[in-house]
């Protein structure tokens, strides 16, 4: 077998939790006295919290400490997340088809553990051989960190490591490790790549069709 991995990016990808962000960063965005909107939802996707705190406050020009942004940010996902999480079609079949054919999966998240934990309970812990979130982690995504990071620790080469994304800044990171990538594009569209694979859905995917983007040894 040519494929030594899978790496699964987590909000929008695995669960439908963008309108659960999106939520947060509009409460959050009116506590700022700022300005907020699709396009900037967009230039934000699949960015660190720090990241996308740092933005709003820049934007709002406002005089706030990033950590307390992002602790606001936390506060709501953290109440509405359990209640409002969805899995995506097709992402247990997946996770499960792999933990059952012993190809090892990663969890690889610019989210924060106290939240990202809400998801791996829902999704299934013991379908992933690794989960690395954003505070764990020097550089988030699109720093390759995250997925070199992942693919260390399961002992995967990124070559024959195939990551799912939703985004473009976790296509970026995914790609600039060295990773195979398929993108399931969620809020913004992705083109095709020379080492990626855009599908519509997660449901269009299976472990033969994962496993036949590496190219043989």
């Amino acid at each position: 077998m040519t494929l030594q991995a899978l790496a699964f990016d987590l909000d929008g990808t695995l669960i439908d939790s963008e309108p659960v962000w999106h939520a947060a960063e509009r409460e959050v965005m009116a506590w700022l006295g700022g300005p907020w909107g699709t396009e900037h939802e967009q230039i934000t996707l699949g960015g660190s919290l720090y990241g996308t705190s740092r933005y709003m406050i820049d934007l709002a020009g406002a005089d706030v400490p990033v950590e307390v942004v992002g602790r606001r940010m936390l506060d709501f996902m953290v109440l509405n997340l359990p209640t409002e999480l969805e899995i995506i079609p097709g992402a247990k079949q997946l996770l499960t088809e792999a933990a059952a054919q012993g190809v090892p999966v990663a969890l690889v998240t610019s989210t924060f553990r106290e939240l990202a934990e809400i998801a791996i309970d829902a999704l299934g812990r013991d379908l992933f051989a690794v989960t690395i979130t954003g505070d764990e982690v020097d550089h988030t995504k699109p720093h390759p960190d995250p997925y070199l990071k992942a693919c260390r620790l399961l002992g995967a080469e990124p070559g024959r490591t195939v990551a799912l994304e939703d985004s473009p800044t976790g296509v970026a990171a995914a790609e600039a490790a060295g990773c195979r990538v398929v993108a399931i594009p969620n809020v913004v569209p992705i083109p095709d790549g020379p080492s990626r694979t855009v599908v519509p859905a997660l449901t269009e995917l299976s472990l033969d069709r994962l496993r036949s983007l590496v190219p043989p040894s």
